[in-house]
């Protein structure tokens, strides 16, 4: 028996069988979110301009700066017979980067008439290779026409299935996007699982949760049955 001067040992707390997940999706929610910080920064922006094109302070197309030039060009390599290929050699002997847009069609095999893109940059290129020469169209616009372009810019084009991604930044963009896609699930289930470990806030975030699935419900579904 411990005597009456002896200190009591201190009780252990109890450890809540979900600490350490709980623990691992705090940190997780946390740095996820400093990771799509500048990406949600991005979207947010260039989506209220793409909402609200009379805002023309940040018009891009209309204060675009061209140039147009000529080179010389030689004939494509033996191997580039497609007219991608051929697209790309001309590409590399103009030194210019980028997506290249699909060909338009061809009735003659002399001549090819494609597009490059990159953030910030448009070439609308004319090869003939009769004449042994490239004429070019440079457009270049602003940085907001960048971030209007990157808030669609995918490499790839709807309704087209030729076009394809075909430049290593655009694979990179493309699955920066897929890891924002992927951050944002993380982000709104690890919140959830956060707001069931807090009773006294459940009430609020199930009207605030019910309030925004209602909302966006009424987007994605309800106005296919009103119109």
């Amino acid at each position: 028996m411990p005597s009456a001067t002896e200190p009591l040992a201190e009780a252990k707390p109890a450890t809540r069988p979900w600490a350490g997940l709980e623990r691992w999706n705090r940190k997780l929610h946390f740095y996820a979110g400093l990771f799509l910080l500048f990406f949600l920064w991005l979207f947010a922006l260039s989506g209220l301009f793409l909402n609200h094109p009379a805002w023309t302070f940040h018009e891009h197309w209309k204060n675009r700066k061209e140039t147009s030039y000529e080179r010389p060009i030689t004939t494509p390599r033996p191997d580039a017979i497609e007219d991608l290929e051929q697209a790309r050699d001309i590409m590399s002997q103009l030194g210019i980067e980028g997506d290249i847009l699909w060909t338009t069609p061809r009735t003659d095999s002399d001549l090819l008439d494609f597009q490059v893109r990159r953030p910030g940059h448009f070439f609308f290129i004319k090869a003939n290779w009769r004449q042994g020469s490239a004429s070019v169209r440079h457009a270049e616009v602003n940085a907001w026409g960048v971030m209007k372009f990157l808030h669609v810019f995918s490499g790839n084009v709807a309704d087209d299935a030729r076009n394809h991604r075909d430049w290593a930044l655009t694979y990179l963009w493309a699955y920066s996007m897929d890891a924002v896609a992927a951050g944002l699930i993380f982000m709104v289930l690890s919140s959830v699982y956060m707001w069931l470990q807090l009773p006294p806030k459940r009430r609020l975030g199930a009207i605030v949760l019910g309030a925004g699935c209602l909302s966006c419900g009424l987007f994605c579904l309800g106005l296919r049955w009103l119109f």
